[in-house]
């Protein structure tokens, strides 16, 4: 029995020894993301426009054109080409008339104003339009095009919200408890698809969708326009990883 309990507290002794010998560091890496599109046979880009709906408060074609170019003169290798936005929602209803549009195909009629992703799809069309991207590409050097739809919309919600509650009790001390209110939310939903075309040939290269969307408490004023790029900036990263690689960075413990 004795022995045992010699045995145990050599043991035990041993371990912490072992322990305070023991040493921690954090070493910083960085782990290469490749990405999703080999841009490398395109020296220029082209932000050319969006065909974009959902509030009047905040112009999506013109900010994300103006967001996405500023993005790229920064965080990419291509040149960036600066121009005028084009008007999609115009060269997609093919000269019709502007108080009521109308798809080339006598198909139904194009919405002024986009309001719901219904009205977002009668405008797809021009995506597909190889001959006016192949254009499009030859009058400014067969760059790569980004291009693509924009839907940012107010949203409101309700229901159970959680959040943390202090509390003191009769001596002064404090005390955090969840509680559980009823509440009602606002906010907006921003939904962009991002297009690259191939300014060589007109044809799409790569399509991606993206969803974010923020709420507030309902006695809130938050301006639309500081919503929508704090919505962008959530999707920035993702983008710009479609057309060049990115670094994630983190921390490895090693132990010594």
């Amino acid at each position: 029995m004795t022995a045992r309990v010699v045995r145990t507290l050599s043991s035990l002794a041993v371990l912490v020894l072992t322990g305070a010998c023991t040493s921690y560091f954090e070493i910083p890496i960085e782990t290469p993301i490749r990405p999703k599109l080999d841009v490398s046979a395109f020296q220029r880009v082209l932000v050319a426009g969006f065909i974009a709906g959902g509030t009047e408060d905040v112009d999506g074609n013109l900010e994300t054109t103006r967001l996405l170019r500023s993005q790229l003169r920064t965080k990419s290798q291509m040149r960036v080409i600066d121009t005028d936005v084009l008007p999609l929602m115009d060269v997609a209803a093919e000269g019709r008339s502007a108080s009521v549009r109308t798809v080339a195909d006598g198909g139904e009629a194009l919405p002024e104003f986009i309001k719901e992703d219904r009205d977002l799809e009668l405008y797809e069309h021009v995506f597909a339009d190889v001959e006016y991207w192949k254009r499009i590409g030859e009058e400014y050097q067969q760059p790569l095009i980004v291009t693509g739809t924009v839907m940012f919309t107010p949203r409101t919600a309700s229901g159970i919200v959680q959040r943390d509650q202090e509390v003191f009790d009769s001596f002064g001390r404090r005390r955090v408890i969840p509680t559980r209110t009823y509440q009602e939310r606002k906010g907006y939903r921003l939904v962009p698809r991002f297009i690259f075309i191939d300014g060589r040939t007109g044809t799409v290269m790569h399509s991606e969708s993206f969803r974010e969307e923020i709420l507030y408490s309902a006695n809130q004023t938050t301006p639309a326009l500081s919503s929508y790029f704090e919505l962008m900036d959530r999707l920035i990263p993702s983008f710009l990883g479609t057309l060049s690689s990115q670094r994630i960075r983190g921390t490895r413990v090693l132990l010594q």
